[in-house]
């Protein structure tokens, strides 16, 4: 492997505060360095990859198209040298991080709990979470940038390898005051006389759902709106006339306690599957085997 003329990780810094910045003298200020320094470490980054990085246009700067390319390494580079150091902080101190990705609506219902009883039974453990979109988790862990992820719909990386949590399903629900509280079970063409309020399109859930209906052939619902979060959204459900698809493990409690109500469908059902996700290269992570004993163990199966 050819290693001469690397970058020195000063020039990726370099671009990618001008580039967020906005100036070579905001980034200077943000580097606690002098103009020309910055001017020198872009300069050198640009020899070392023998191409032009940042133009300037009509007064302002831009960056090439090779610019875009590294910018794009330099952000992933640093980010992960900085997450780099935090764990070797922690292995100082005796103790190992683990980086996890969970989506949205399981984050809302599962992580704080989780999160609690794992810091109960492995206190000199550490998690980092984010919530997130599955795909975006799907190349985070694909990049090394994340270790365990727990997703809604399977990851199609080669590299990353699944286990399988828990089912769930896709149930349409209505508040208790809507029209169809009285009905237990509707015709399929009932769906198309109905308003909704969904997740936003990307959400799992949203994907689901649009596949579920193009294979029984419909193509399109009334939308009225689309909310980034099931808690907001089972909020907006309760006292209004629309309806919704929601994943059962965020509704069952609301169904149970009279504030949803379940609507079947004749002859249609969306069964899902909940996943843990990690990269193959990466299965020897002490703290992950933790938090995965955990959920077997607290979690619903």
């Amino acid at each position: 492997m050819e290693y001469k003329n690397l970058p020195d990780i000063r020039g990726w810094a370099a671009l990618r505060a001008v580039v967020e910045k906005g100036s070579v003298s905001a980034a200077a200020h943000t580097l606690n360095v002098g103009q020309p320094a910055v001017t020198k470490r872009i300069s050198t980054l640009e020899d070392s990859y023998g191409l032009t990085l940042i133009e300037r246009s009509g007064g302002r700067m831009r960056l090439t198209e090779a610019g875009e390319k590294v910018y794009l390494l330099a952000v992933q580079t640093l980010d992960r040298q900085l997450s780099l150091r935090q764990e070797l902080a922690d292995l100082a101190q005796g103790r190992t991080t683990l980086h996890l990705d969970v989506t949205i609506a399981i984050g809302e219902h599962f992580l704080p709990k989780l999160l609690l009883r794992f810091a109960e039974l492995h206190p000199d453990y550490r998690i980092n979470s984010r919530l997130v979109y599955g795909r975006q988790s799907e190349n985070s862990l694909a990049r090394g940038l994340t270790d365990l992820a727990l997703l809604e719909r399977p990851p199609e990386h080669p590299d990353l390898m699944v286990q399988k949590w828990m089912d769930d399903e896709l149930l349409l629900v209505c508040g208790p005051d809507h029209p169809l509280v009285e009905e237990d079970m509707i015709p399929i063409p009932m769906l198309l006389d109905l308003t909704y309020v969904l997740r936003e399109p990307g959400s799992s859930s949203r994907l689901d759902l649009d596949e579920a209906l193009e294979r029984i052939g419909i193509h399109r619902l009334d939308v009225a709106l689309e909310v980034g979060a099931t808690d907001a959204l089972v909020d907006v459900l309760v006292p209004g006339q629309h309806v919704s698809f929601l994943p059962r493990f965020a509704v069952e409690q609301h169904i149970q306690s009279g504030r949803l109500h379940h609507i079947k469908v004749t002859n249609f059902r969306i069964m899902r599957t909940l996943w843990i996700a990690r990269h193959r290269g990466n299965i020897d992570h002490p703290v992950a085997d933790a938090l995965i004993s955990v959920i077997r163990a607290e979690m619903p199966t």
